[in-house]
């Protein structure tokens, strides 16, 4: 990530032979590599190094935020100062040659990213701008992290948002519980973050409490978290989401009976594992390109992602034997498709490279093959996901109304919120309050 004033040092972040990816300096001369900075439960995030000496004077983990261990005391009563300066995750962006004046960025839960000029030696911070300037003002939800131990003892790292006015005494709990959306990361190898998320601030605009669980194979929190997950797509990862949604059951955040879960990619994969493998747990579910079968995506790889296949084959499972296929039958959600009885909405991009259209295709011929309801959305020029703004608008729009429908909260009526789209209703229009109306129009 850099180097020393003289050269001869090399600052870099390493995970070899441990489990944390921690921050180290490399002597070039010697070989010599000396351990500046760790966290036992997060890799290395972030790093401050003074802008001419070339010292390294701080370095960040992430673990349910983010956290700055200061190397260098000089500056020490500089971060202590900005943690008062706004109520959120401070990245320092830009520094001044002679370092009196810092650019700080500040990463809040309810609202823009604000930006500030710190003047270090008046130790004040004078506000500028934000970066999305329509979010300023706005009443937004708060974004609270909890950590969550999973059946087997791992810790699960979590966020949930509630509704704005359902949790009167400000304690983290709601009045009483609530409709709730299990909503799952995509990757699977990536990570929730604390922090603005306009799905969560949809969703609890809502009515419904939103909750994000970094279950086994995120990644950022070390090695042994991500393997954890090896060869667990449906069922230790699924566990950890069980688990966490216990746990918010026991806490009286949500309505055991009224949560759905929704998620793209991984995430839709999840859903429809949710709702073959664990549908008494769920009302309905939202699947945004979702896999329904491990094989055929195992076979239809993408040619960028050729050169992982070996790791996609020890994460997931190996389609190029007859016992890896078996395996990856049984953890298809397509295998289990007469299992399910919940309402389920489905949206692809036709064009998809990785996540391919048949996916959807498959569990939806499946589910009309059994005479089981489903609503399919196809986007004729979208891929993994919905880019174009106009698709994405239509399709929250139908998500708005069917979780209405099944969860009980506020939604806006569909309107003109189609207009621009590619949206093709491929089936099950009767099940969504307006869309017969809305494509008919």
């Amino acid at each position: 990530v850099g180097f020393d004033e003289s050269g001869t040092i090399l600052y870099l972040i390493d995970s070899r032979d441990r489990n944390t990816a921690a921050f180290f300096a490399l002597d070039l001369g010697t070989g010599e590599q000396t351990l500046i900075a760790e966290d036992p439960r997060a890799d290395t995030s972030d790093l401050m190094i003074h802008p001419t000496e070339k010292i390294v004077q701080a370095v960040a983990f992430t673990y349910e935020r983010k956290h700055w261990q200061i190397i260098d005391e000089s500056i020490a009563g500089d971060l202590a100062y900005l943690k008062t300066v706004a109520d959120g995750d401070v990245e320092v962006v830009s520094r001044t040659l002679d370092d009196d004046y810092w650019m700080v960025a500040y990463m809040v839960d309810d609202g823009p990213v604000q930006y500030y000029r710190y003047d270090r030696k008046e130790k004040s911070a004078e506000f500028l701008f934000t970066e999305r300037t329509a979010l300023e003002g706005l009443s937004l939800a708060k974004m609270h992290p909890a950590v969550i131990e999973s059946r087997d003892g791992l810790d699960l790292v979590s966020y949930y948002t509630l509704p704005i006015g359902s949790d009167s005494d400000f304690d983290g709990r709601p009045d009483e519980p609530l409709p709730m959306v299990l909503l799952v990361h995509g990757g699977p190898w990536a990570r929730d973050n604390w922090g603005y998320n306009s799905l969560h601030q949809w969703l609890a605009n809502r009515g419904y409490a939103v909750f994000s669980v970094n279950f086994r194979s995120s990644t950022g929190f070390g090695k042994e978290f991500t393997n954890a997950g090896n060869l667990e797509w449906g069922g230790k990862m699924h566990d950890d989401l069980i688990d966490a949604l216990n746990w918010a059951v026991q806490e009286r955040i949500a309505d055991p009976d009224q949560v759905a879960i929704m998620g793209g990619s991984y995430g839709g994969y999840a859903t429809l594992w949710g709702m073959t493998n664990t549908s008494d747990t769920f009302a309905c579910g939202v699947d945004i390109v979702g896999i329904s079968n491990l094989t055929t995506l195992f076979e239809t790889i993408p040619p960028y992602w050729q050169p992982q296949i070996e790791l996609i084959a020890t994460r997931m499972g190996d389609a190029r034997t007859e016992e890896g296929r078996a395996f990856l039958r049984e953890r298809s959600p397509l295998s289990y498709v007469d299992r399910i009885e919940k309402p389920l909405l489905i949206g692809q991009g036709a064009n998809d490279p990785r996540v391919k259209q048949a996916e959807s295709d498959q569990i939806v011929q499946a589910m009309q093959d059994a005479n089981t309801p489903v609503t399919y959305l196809l986007y004729t020029d979208e891929g993994h996901g919905f880019a174009r703004p106009e698709n994405r608008l239509s399709f929250y729009a139908v998500t708005d109304a069917f979780l209405a429908e099944h969860l009980g909260g506020r939604y806006e009526p569909i309107g003109d919120d189609f207009e621009g789209s590619s949206i093709i209703v491929q089936c099950g229009a009767e099940e969504v309050s307006g869309l017969a109306e809305a494509i008919a129009d």
